[in-house]
């Protein structure tokens, strides 16, 4: 499947996309705090949509390692502040909003947003996919072990690769049974995974393309990166571009990001590159 339905929008997969990052946390790992106001916040998204980003990701629950627990009241407050003015200032956008709970999932789509992207791929909210199957909507589901607190504990496998791809097939089943048709992966890059890990599933990203599903990743900035290069996530733009052009050649179909303009123009190059002599 290379196409995914989003409030009408057929949104053709065959040429990768980009989805960029709008965190309304104040401790995410990279932009926490950025956006405060009306015009923070409507002026990002409008650079991300001139740069060329289908999507726009918005998240209000920081998943990073450690990252403080929220309530889901205070989770909707944030969500659904932002999602009403965003709507109304760009009618035609295609929200994705990231969260694990079903009932934020259910009040974002009725909303406005179009995507659910959910990190735990069910795992956190056992009506999870009875919402999606209701809904209709495209379901982005990411592998994790555990909870974002204590993820980095549980990263024990016996085959890191055909471990996530048995979990992927037995959420895949059980979705298809309840009728959900638009399934995009996300093997969760930095969840519950050690720094050699990232790098096993990136190299063999192209495996998971078994499952006929779309593949999105989410690699911008991440401490992956940091860490092996001893650099901040402030300085790990060059390195999510390198990680991001191995991804695509890999299959990768969505690539999640803080900076939309050089992942567009990843994208473009390797587009060229793929297309020279048809």
């Amino acid at each position: 499947m290379k196409s995914i339905n989003c409030k009408g929008n057929l949104i053709d997969l065959t040429v990768p996309k980009v989805m960029g990052i709008l965190n309304l946390t104040p401790d995410s790992f990279y932009d926490g705090g950025k956006y405060k106001t009306d015009k923070d916040i409507f002026s990002q998204i409008e650079k991300m949509l001139s740069e060329g980003a289908t999507f726009i990701d918005i998240g209000a629950y920081s998943s990073r390692p450690g990252a403080k627990h929220i309530s889901e009241k205070e989770e909707l407050a944030r969500i659904s502040a932002v999602l009403e003015i965003i709507i109304k200032k760009f009618p035609k956008i295609l929200i994705s909003v990231d969260t694990f709970r079903s009932t934020i999932a259910k009040q974002s789509i009725e909303m406005g947003a179009c995507m659910i992207n959910d990190i735990s791929a069910g795992s956190l909210d056992a009506k999870m996919f009875e919402i999606i199957a209701q809904l209709q909507v495209p379901y982005c589901m990411m592998h994790l072990q555990g909870t974002p607190q204590n993820m980095q504990q549980n990263v024990q496998y016996e085959n890191i690769i055909k471990d996530i791809i048995y979990d992927f097939s037995e959420k895949v089943a059980k979705l298809k049974s309840l009728g959900v048709n638009d399934l995009i992966i996300d093997v969760g890059f930095g969840f519950s995974k050690t720094l050699d890990q990232n790098y096993e599933l990136l190299q063999n990203l192209n495996l998971f393309k078994n499952l006929d599903l779309p593949i999105l990743v989410g690699l911008s900035r991440k401490s992956m990166l940091s860490k092996y290069l001893d650099i901040n996530a402030d300085n790990a733009l060059n390195a999510t571009t390198i990680v991001n052009t191995v991804a695509l050649q890999q299959g990768a179909n969505i690539i999640r990001v803080h900076d939309v303009k050089e992942a567009v123009e990843t994208i473009k190059i390797l587009d060229k590159i793929n297309n020279l002599n048809q």
